[in-house]
């Protein structure tokens, strides 16, 4: 710093500054952050200022630019105290999903193709029993025995117990099986 440093003069416009920031947001704390945000940004741009102009109109204009910057930004933002909003925009990641559904079709490979067959007719494509045994060829029990040993064979290949939903987190998983009850196993 030179002896005219522009710097040196900030400090004498501090009880102004605040009482500026303090009538513009009509709260001490919220103000004196503001104060302090205006001289972080004089400070860093004091090679913007021109000496021998006024310094006291220069950070006033910093204050003012800084306050209707943070109105603007606190329209956009959202109060969220308790975490209630941000807990509903939280996503699992979808990697998981990826993983589960890949196990899935490793599974669904073992299975017979009868059992695979009928399960795809009426889990995935949503056939009813009596559509998918019109398909087959079959009596619409067989189908229905089908699919209950396609089922229980499925969560024995993917170490689930029976009552055990599988967890689909991504989109490509949820959409294969959305529709199907073979999500329920």
């Amino acid at each position: 710093m030179t002896a005219n440093d522009p710097r040196d003069e900030l400090v004498e416009h501090l009880p102004a500054m605040r009482a500026f920031a303090i009538s513009l947001t009509r709260n001490s704390a919220t103000a004196d952050d503001m104060v302090q945000d205006t001289l972080v940004k004089a400070w860093t741009n004091i090679e913007k200022f021109h000496v021998g102009s006024n310094m006291r109109a220069w950070l006033f204009t910093i204050l003012r630019n800084t306050y209707y910057s943070s109105r603007r930004k606190a329209k956009r933002e959202v109060a969220d105290v308790d975490g209630v909003f941000s807990e509903s925009l939280a996503e699992k990641p979808a990697h998981d999903g990826h993983l589960q559904m890949n196990d899935f079709r490793v599974a669904l490979g073992q299975l017979k193709d009868e059992q695979r067959e009928a399960l795809l007719l009426v889990g995935a494509s949503g056939f009813s029993y009596e559509e998918a045994a019109k398909m087959c060829g079959v009596a619409v029990g067989t189908v229905k025995s089908r699919v209950n040993r396609a089922r229980l064979q499925l969560v024995e290949i993917m170490g689930l117990s029976e009552d055990e939903a599988m967890e689909m987190t991504d989109d490509a998983t949820m959409s294969v099986l959305s529709s199907s009850k073979v999500a329920s196993f």
